[in-house]
């Protein structure tokens, strides 16, 4: 039910989150020389005037088909993680929900650049004269063709250095903000403690990981067009820093953030309310955190993900 749950709960936030995520990439990756957007809300208003409002939606193939699976990882492999822990400890929360970051980054990675690739198609026009890539599915077989599995691998290093604190980070916040407000099925404020529990979770995992998710979409948008600027993570991280500054590493932070609540509040509600719908109110647990049952003080309800994600 882990799975089933986190599938429905990943869908919800891509469809929540996914133009946020756009104007975000978009933020990251534009020439300072020549920047086509001045911050948050010209770039929406420049993507939505130019490319309709389907350009905020470009390249939602990817994570909606991708999220589906990496939410039912992560939620799989933390709830079993946390009943392999035994005790359901904040320190137990972050160590599940940082083995459940690890291992989602098998999908998560060529998701993601897909997703980018395909975000950055087509800038600024309406109707893209020349695409590229037809989908992501496309994205990522002419990546393959090109540049092997290495290619399509393209910052796996810098998306395990994001994801597995982050999501380590994500599921402690929950285990903390949940124990701190608490909330009984009969509450009759439950689901908004629900989505406030779960979209500042989802804040806090983006702000303690957020410097290192600029650099992977630079690694991951680099090479479009053939022309490659970045050698290494190093060097891309040197050449940022050289010509913009310390202030390269909070480019898109705000969309990022704006994202970041509705997201994952939707993502924790959505996987929590299926697994109490579920198991039935009278057998379920008692309060809104989740973890394993009958191993601790309190029961919880079956926790949730970042993403993309955080």
């Amino acid at each position: 039910m882990d799975f089933l749950a986190g599938c429905i709960g990943g869908a919800a936030g891509v469809l929540v989150g996914h133009p946020f995520d756009t104007v975000k990439v978009r933020l990251q990756v534009q020439n300072v020389d020549k920047p086509l957007y001045r911050g948050t809300y010209h770039c929406f208003q420049s993507i939505v005037r130019q490319e309709s409002m389907f350009g905020l939606y470009k390249g939602i193939g990817s994570p909606m088909m991708g999220l589906t699976f990496i939410n039912a990882i992560v939620f799989g492999v933390q709830g079993n993680a946390m009943r392999y822990l035994g005790h359901d400890t904040p320190m137990n929360q972050f160590l599940a929900g940082a083995a459940a970051g690890t291992i989602q980054c098998v999908i998560c990675c060529p998701m993601e650049l897909a997703k980018t690739r395909m975000q950055m198609q087509g800038t600024g026009e309406k109707k893209s004269k020349r695409k590229l890539y037809k989908n992501s599915l496309d994205c990522l077989a002419r990546i393959y063709k090109r540049e092997g599995l290495s290619g399509v691998n393209r910052g796996m290093v810098t998306t395990l250095i994001r994801e597995t604190p982050g999501f380590g980070v994500y599921f402690l916040a929950y285990d903390v903000l949940t124990r701190s407000i608490g909330c009984e099925p009969d509450d009759p404020y439950m689901i908004p403690k629900l989505l406030f529990a779960g979209g500042m979770s989802g804040i806090a995992s983006w702000l303690s990981t957020y410097p290192v998710d600029v650099i992977k979409s630079r690694l991951q948008a680099d090479g479009v067009g053939g022309v490659y600027q970045y050698t290494s993570i190093a060097d891309c991280v040197r050449q940022s820093v050289r010509r913009e500054g310390l202030r390269v590493f909070t480019r898109g932070l705000t969309s990022t953030l704006l994202r970041a609540f509705p997201v994952n509040a939707a993502t924790f509600a959505t996987v929590t309310l299926v697994l109490l719908y579920a198991q039935g109110v009278e057998e379920g647990p008692k309060d809104c955190e989740l973890g394993p049952p009958n191993t601790a003080h309190h029961t919880q309800l079956p926790q949730q993900t970042q993403a993309s994600s955080l």
